[in-house]
């Protein structure tokens, strides 16, 4: 007679953390859309909102900034630069913030029963994904009015720019939803990191206005930000080409981030340094998040 097969010891409720996600994709397609029809439930417009939600910012942005204060008359293609660096910040916003909140939204079905929690944080992001591309579409076709034939490597600074947000945003958002669950402070912490990382990144101004006006030590710091390179980049990708690829702009600066590939590789560093971190605090407290909630 043949002995049973032992199958080996496991703590339980500890998994492998983002590689259980992997395996269950399933799983984080059912909770995506759970979210996406709790989000929608009730709403006239539904997925409207991801157009109309960016066109109002920015009207608002481009009036105050490019009409009053003029920087279109400085920045060529000015609403092609700004909308790039706007659906940029608004991946990473939603991603960030929905991500810190998703542990305490799902909290009855984390105190029911087990599955990676991961999976939660994961599908904020997905979510955020779903909105991100329709403002990618719109992008790209202004892009193509203004005269954006890309190159091979402006497709790829969009691509590495793509991979730096979302690597950061679930990171971040792994960190202080952890934390969230202990701590409810947490969210609102994450709102004033939101906003203020509109006006910390060169989104609605050249970088250049930042080089002049800070000493260099600081400078320094403004680029080790990797919403930085990442809005650089996507300038770059979808802005730079239709902006007829100047040498140089009207205030005498140049229109792209000086080592601009180096600048995205160490973002892509910093972002995966901040994955991890957040990788691991969630795993040390995730055992407590039932107990907790």
């Amino acid at each position: 007679m043949t002995e049973p097969q032992q199958m080996p010891l496991t703590v339980p409720g500890l998994g492998r953390g983002l590689l259980d996600v992997l395996e269950r994709r399933f799983l984080l397609r059912l909770i995506v859309r759970k979210e996406l029809r709790i989000r929608y439930r009730g709403s006239v417009l539904g997925m409207a909102w991801s157009y109309v939600k960016p066109a109002i910012q920015f009207g608002v942005y481009f009036l105050a900034l490019g009409v009053f204060l003029r920087l279109r008359d400085t920045v060529p293609d000015y609403a092609v630069y700004l909308f790039a660096g706007i659906v940029v910040m608004n991946f990473f916003g939603e991603g960030f913030s929905n991500a810190t909140r998703s542990i305490m939204w799902n909290a009855p079905l984390i105190n029911k029963i087990y599955l990676p929690r991961e999976l939660f944080p994961v599908a904020s992001l997905y979510v955020s994904a779903v909105h991100f591309f329709p403002q990618l579409v719109v992008l790209v076709i202004a892009a193509l009015v203004a005269g954006w034939r890309p190159t091979a490597a402006e497709l790829a600074a969009g691509l590495l720019g793509f991979a730096i947000v979302a690597m950061l945003a679930l990171g971040l958002g792994l960190l202080f939803g952890a934390i969230n669950v202990f701590f409810r402070d947490a969210e609102n912490f994450v709102d004033l990191i939101v906003m203020v990382a509109t006006w910390a990144s060169p989104v609605l101004y050249t970088w250049g206005l930042v080089q002049t006006q800070v000493p260099p030590w600081l400078w320094v710091i403004y680029q080790a930000n990797p919403l930085t390179a990442a809005v650089e980049l996507f300038h770059y990708a979808f802005w730079y080409g239709g902006s007829g690829r100047v040498a140089i702009l009207p205030d005498g600066t140049s229109p792209v981030l000086p080592d601009l590939w180096a600048v995205g590789g160490g973002a892509l560093v910093v972002s995966a340094a901040v994955l991890t971190l957040g990788q691991v605090v969630f795993r040390r407290l995730e055992g407590r998040f039932a107990q907790e909630l």
